[in-house]
């Protein structure tokens, strides 16, 4: 059976839920491999999780030359390592990093290339959201070695117990690949909230906030959920872009998503319509997003979400 490489999506060695989710579809298309771009020590601690979750091999592949340049070195080394396995896809988490790493390494390679998959069956056929969300189609990349970027939460997390054995891998990274060097750094604080695209659970708030996100943050806080936010709400200054979902913001794929007083413009509609449950909140009745819903409220979010919150603090005991 073929080797499929995964590139795992870690901060400071700790795996990421997508990337256990990219091993589990990793599995319909052969035998997966993760990649590890960072330390040796950091590879060798991450490998018995990747194993837990179906990683045959981990590739570590050490990131001394990498880290401190943008994503030209990643798509470099990936190069090296396809030409060198000649796997049956490689897989990546759909996020900023992601697709410019997978984009790049498909002009390298000469393969085709899938962004933003919900899904991925046998055979390397794979399910997207396209043209803003309004259409469902099923795509397979019909050459070179397919490159695919999946979005997070697009499939269940499975443990299965596989090897998970060490391989060091030495990329050359060329003069030309360090062209975009990083010079400084601002780590964002925590919240302590789930990473957006990552989170199980997203609650939202828009223009109808009037600028007051409290009950937005508190709902998501009693769902464990991540806080979102549309465009509108960004642009008024009123939380940073990093909240921000739609086509010029994030997507995100959560089994729940609560729109709290957000009109529903296509815009926003394709960051988000790809949710598994969708609920609305929303002042007025003929909003655009109430055409999308599993639930909606016609309500004073103000009023409509601490009534939530109160509903499943009490349900928490």
């Amino acid at each position: 059976m073929s080797e499929v490489l995964v590139v795992v999506d870690h901060v400071d060695g700790a795996v990421r839920k997508p990337t256990y989710e990219l091993l589990t579809l990793a599995r319909k298309l052969g035998e997966p491999s993760a990649v590890f771009f960072g330390s040796s020590e950091q590879g060798s601690a991450a490998a018995e999780a990747l194993g837990k979750h179906g990683a045959e091999k981990v590739y570590v592949v050490d990131d001394t030359e990498i880290k401190g340049y943008l994503v030209a070195p990643k798509a470099e080394a990936l190069q090296q390592l396809v030409e060198k396995t000649s796997p049956a896809g490689v897989l990546f988490v759909s996020g900023f990093e992601g697709k410019e790493v997978a984009a790049r390494l498909a002009i390298k390679i000469g393969a085709g290339i899938i962004t933003d998959a919900v899904d991925v069956e046998d055979g390397g056929v794979t399910t997207q959201s396209v043209f803003a969300g309004n259409f469902t189609v099923r795509s397979k990349v019909t050459q070179g070695v397919p490159l695919i970027t999946v979005k997070p939460n697009s499939a269940q997390v499975e443990e299965v117990g596989a090897a998970g054995t060490v391989e060091e891998f030495a990329a050359t990274i060329s003069d030309s690949a360090k062209k975009a060097q990083i010079v400084a750094s601002q780590p964002r604080k925590s919240s302590g909230r789930p990473e957006l695209q990552e989170a199980a659970i997203v609650v939202a708030g828009g223009r109808g906030t009037g600028g007051d996100f409290t009950a937005v943050e508190g709902l998501a806080d009693s769902l464990g959920a991540a806080v979102g936010a549309s465009r509108a709400a960004v642009d008024s200054g009123w939380v940073p872009h990093s909240y921000q979902i739609g086509q010029t913001g994030k997507t995100v794929s959560p089994q729940l998503y609560v729109a709290a007083g957000i009109s529903g413009a296509i815009q926003h509609r394709a960051g988000m319509q790809t949710s598994k449950t969708i609920v609305a909140v929303n002042k007025d009745e003929e909003a655009p997003i109430f055409e999308l819903v599993d639930f909606g409220v016609v309500g004073d979010l103000q009023s409509v979400l601490p009534a939530a919150k109160d509903a499943v603090d009490k349900r928490k005991g």
